[in-house]
């Protein structure tokens, strides 16, 4: 048995079921119940501001107290890493300046 036919044969039937899962539901007429929705079509009353809004209605805000705690940790973190970057910094300018007087 050649390799080549039966992976051509075995990947074959694939594409076939896939398509005629498409088609399935293109062969049904617009009005009828059951008909595919084109996801590309946004239909009518859908506009930006009502998606938008939508969207907003789905965000889980953070409580105030989860707000507080994570905008320090967030402030506390960059602080540390401007304090890294520049003790880096430093070093590095002393240690220039001894090789280069």
């Amino acid at each position: 048995m050649d390799p080549a036919s039966s992976t051509s044969a075995s990947s074959g039937a694939l594409p076939d079921a896939a398509a005629e899962a498409v088609n399935a539901g293109a062969a049904r007429p617009e009005g009828e119940p059951g008909a595919a929705a084109d996801p590309l079509d946004p239909g009518p009353g859908s506009g930006f501001v009502a998606a938008t809004l939508d969207e907003l209605s789905r965000v889980v805000w953070p409580s105030r107290q989860q707000l507080f705690s994570e905008s320090v940790g967030v402030i506390l973190m960059v602080a540390l890493s401007a304090a890294a970057i520049a003790a880096i910094d430093r070093f590095y300018s002393w240690a220039s300046s001894q090789v280069f007087r």
